[in-house]
């Protein structure tokens, strides 16, 4: 309850609202967004806590109040409408007012034939699918060529890992991708945006990611100077700082396909926020939190490779989506059969294990007890 507590204390808070400003029905419509954004962030929160778990407690709690508030009011409500004033050339006030006031058949288009605020977030979709597409597939490709101790597709992850031994090859593969995206799915008008869309995703992951890991080694170095602990610490001040940007950027990435999908079920962007952000988010967060005081990560030992895949997969879904709508559906499964398969496998390593030290057990005591004989 201390780690869920308050987003159930928020959820409850948030279906009040929605019955208040809409009704029953706008209730059951918060309810089913914040479902639905809980049951296709699931991968969403296990790479937020191998990468939570490495920031100290009081940049947790940052992520988990501060974070919120990003989350929410951000990535849910403004930045969507910033998407549209900015690609549309219209003012924020316009952009507000469309999104509040769509026409009344739900169509796209109003009478006289201007866009609706869902058509032009809609028609922006192939540079945010380029953006997040480029940073989530930097992302796999950076997880994936990198060499580890434990591999769970091991037919697989064990040769990229050696191809990983190239300077920058993620890079290139997370480029080459995007260039492939641009000529062959995306819209001739769309190129150009498109793969500067992309460049930009690529150079978010590199700042974001790299001022962090130089400010987290500057704290090791200083650290070893001191005498202090050799053991790996968490991470505070910049490092911690420049670890929750990048997983601001992580979960933009994750959330604006959910944001369009949203549309699907209501284009009210008042019910997104609560729903998406306020339901969705919270729970999302305290997941993440809970996989990261519960060592989940650690007991189970291939959910976070089945996390990088699914976020390998979703990747390749966001670069498709620029020319070929993809149902959310489809990406939320792809997730969850990973993030299944990764715990199952686990649980089976762990049994195995498991089975393997009683083994050695009994045949320690069988030795005992001949030597005593």
């Amino acid at each position: 309850m201390r780690i869920f507590g308050l987003s159930i204390i928020v959820t409850v808070l948030s279906l009040l609202a929605a019955l208040v400003y809409g009704g029953p029905t706008a209730l059951v419509l918060c309810a089913i967004l914040g479902i639905l954004e809980v049951s296709l962030s699931f991968d969403n929160a296990v790479v937020n806590a191998s990468i939570l778990q490495r920031m100290s407690e009081f940049w947790q709690r940052i992520f988990l109040t501060v974070g919120v508030v990003i989350a929410v009011f951000g990535m849910r409500l403004v930045f969507p409408l910033a998407v549209v004033w900015i690609t549309a050339g219209l003012s924020p006030v316009r952009a507000f007012d469309l999104a509040t006031n769509p026409p009344a058949d739900g169509a796209l288009t109003f009478p006289d034939g201007s866009p609706s605020y869902e058509k032009l977030l809609t028609d922006a979709h192939p540079q945010i699918a380029a953006f997040g597409g480029a940073f989530l597939l930097l992302l796999f490709f950076s997880f994936i060529l990198e060499e580890r101790e434990i591999t769970w597709l091991g037919w697989i992850e064990r040769p990229l890992a050696r191809l990983g031994k190239l300077d920058m090859l993620a890079v290139v593969l997370t480029l080459g991708g995007l260039i492939i995206a641009a000529e062959f799915i995306a819209a001739d008008d769309d190129r150009s945006t498109v793969l500067l869309a992309g460049i930009l995703g690529v150079t978010t992951y590199i700042l974001v990611d790299g001022l962090g890991s130089l400010f987290h080694a500057e704290e090791h170095a200083e650290e070893a100077a001191a005498g202090g602990p050799s053991a790996v610490v968490k991470a505070t001040g910049k490092a911690a700082f420049f670890l929750f940007l990048y997983l601001e950027v992580l979960d933009a990435s994750f959330s604006f396909d959910g944001v369009i999908g949203a549309f699907a079920i209501t284009s009210d962007p008042i019910l997104i926020a609560l729903g998406l952000g306020l339901i969705g988010a919270m729970f999302v967060r305290s997941i993440t939190v809970y996989l990261v005081r519960k060592g989940t990560l650690s007991e189970y030992v291939y959910l976070e490779h089945g996390a990088f895949w699914a976020i390998g997969a979703l990747a390749v879904i966001l670069l498709i989506t620029i020319g070929v709508h993809v149902n959310e559906v489809v990406s939320g499964l792809v997730g969850v059969t990973f993030i299944g398969a990764a715990f199952i496998t686990s649980v089976i390593r762990n049994r195995r294990e498991a089975a393997g030290e009683d083994g050695e057990d009994a045949d320690t005591d069988l030795e005992k007890t001949t030597s005593v004989g």
